[in-house]
């Protein structure tokens, strides 16, 4: 009974050994990462990043943050919006005070209705195809302006008040628009501009 007892707490303090140095590898390479960022190693940051990504869970939440943001910009920097929206999602989510993500999200997403746009334009008199496209606008338009207005209320630029403004004018909300300065007010009272890994 004394070996199967000494066996098993053997066994279970090997796993917790295991899972331990699992963790500060993962988090070695998130410093290796940091720093070929520093030194502007694009290459290597993304074959790093992309290597820490399935055990990013392994790191600690204010680690794993900043290195879900720090992602989302490799990707927004190599052109693949598609993946940088995911995990600038989930820093948002995670952190929703920090406007710098609402400000990368607001513009993705006004890019992504500005695409949809051109496509409507394009369109010529196919109804079926621009009712497809008026909604696939309006959806863009729709998830651009909230994290655009978080950016606004946090950091303002004139620039990013007039698209806010015309994107309201172009889905032909006016209540939203009327109700965009009591917004950015309420927006203005939580705002994060840097993360941090502790």
């Amino acid at each position: 009974m004394l070996k199967k007892t000494l066996l098993l707490l053997f066994s279970v303090f090997i796993y917790c050994t295991a899972l331990a140095q699992s963790a500060d590898t993962v988090y070695n390479q998130y410093l290796d990462f940091n720093l070929a960022k520093l030194q502007g190693e694009q290459d290597k940051v993304q074959e790093l990043g992309e290597a820490i990504l399935p055990r990013a869970d392994k790191l600690p939440e204010k680690a794993r943050i900043n290195f879900y943001f720090s992602v989302g910009k490799m990707y927004e920097d190599n052109d693949q919006p598609d993946k940088a929206v995911v995990y600038y999602e989930k820093v948002a989510a995670a952190v929703p005070d920090y406007y710098v993500v609402h400000r990368a999200l607001g513009y993705l997403y006004l890019a992504k209705s500005n695409r949809v746009a051109k496509q409507l334009n394009a369109s010529g008199n196919d109804k079926v195809m621009n009712t497809q496209l008026h909604t696939a606008y309006v959806n863009a338009v729709k998830k651009a302006l909230p994290h655009l207005e978080k950016a606004e209320a946090c950091d303002h630029t004139d620039e990013t008040l007039e698209i806010i403004k015309n994107l309201y004018k172009g889905i032909n909300d006016l209540s939203g628009l009327n109700s965009l300065n009591n917004r950015l007010n309420a927006l203005s009272k939580n705002c994060i501009d840097i993360l941090t890994d502790k």
